[in-house]
């Protein structure tokens, strides 16, 4: 392949996976103009149009989705080559795409990432903390983060590297002032702080001798935030009911207090999730190598 034309498919590939000349000639150090001209000068070559073109976006004709999907599996292969030849001279090179749901990937992924890339200084990261489900093989990431049961996908890889576990708890003021409750029963009489999203309210689940409980009423205060119901909950608003990945440090300190512990549903898995290759690029090998070797005496939220 000569250069001119895989420069041209270089800025193809960037400006679909940006969604815009403009965020692919910034990222490949080029004018919009010249990103514009690549993508004019392949579908010549080609003699069809790849992309349909208007004022707020771009999106791909049947035959561009067709060269897409082709092209950036080659430029990902020549990448992994690359990465695979710098980890043999010792040093990992690259860019590794990561996402995480928001929370959890700020408070316990970000610390182990941080440590990824102080040890290997060439390599550069491109991370998504978000709740939104990423879809790795279509968006080009490299690992995921995923909490829950997973679905069967052919295309993707899993490994159980610990457990999210809910639980109930307030401040030790919210208590004193309002009383523990005993049962799930018993939270309809107090106050609670309640995760929404939309016109949904999360649904608090709990194992008792009688199956599932589940409590669904809206909170007294209802926020799209679960960083925002801690600190709530901190200042002696009402109860909360989060992972312990996000409470732990406060339920050690005696800064929040469990309550119906004795009812804890059962955990969900926290997995790692990547795409299945023959080849596992080594910038994913070394994460994933590092992440568990940080967990494996017991990751830091239990309680």
């Amino acid at each position: 392949m000569e250069a001119n034309r895989f420069a041209d498919i270089t800025a193809f590939v960037g400006a679909v996976k940006s969604g815009s000349f403009t965020a692919a000639a910034a990222s490949l150090g080029l004018t919009r103009s010249a990103v514009g001209k690549s993508i004019v000068r392949l579908e010549v070559r080609m003699g069809t149009r790849l992309l349909n073109r208007t004022t707020r976006k771009l999106s791909l004709t049947d035959e561009g989705q067709v060269a897409y999907e082709r092209w950036r599996q080659i430029l990902e292969d020549l990448e992994e080559v690359d990465a695979t030849m710098a980890l043999r001279r010792g040093q990992p090179t690259g860019t590794f795409k990561l996402t995480a749901p928001l929370s959890f990937g700020q408070r316990h992924v970000l610390p182990i990432l941080d440590a990824f890339l102080k040890q290997w200084p060439e390599l550069r990261a491109d991370v998504w903390f978000t709740d939104r489900f990423v879809d790795l093989v279509e968006e080009g990431v490299d690992v995921a983060i995923r909490i829950g049961v997973p679905k069967d996908d052919s295309q993707l890889l899993t490994r159980t590297v610990g457990w999210q576990q809910f639980a109930t708890c307030a401040s030790p003021s919210y208590l004193a002032r309002c009383g523990v409750p005993q049962t799930p029963a018993e939270l309809t009489g107090h106050d609670t702080i309640a995760f929404t999203s939309g016109e949904r309210t999360g649904v608090w689940r709990y194992q008792t001798p009688a199956g599932l409980h589940l409590h669904e009423q809206p909170g007294r205060l209802n926020i799209d935030s679960s960083e925002a119901m801690r600190e709530a909950a901190l200042a002696g608003i009402g109860l909360i009911h989060l992972p312990t990945y996000i409470t732990g440090n406060d339920l050690r300190e005696g800064a929040l207090v469990e309550v119906l512990k004795p009812f804890r549903a059962p955990p969900d898995p926290i997995r790692i999730v990547y795409p299945s290759k023959r080849h596992l690029s080594p910038r994913v090998r070394t994460f994933i190598d590092l992440l568990v070797e940080r967990w494996a005496p017991g990751v830091p939220w239990e309680t």
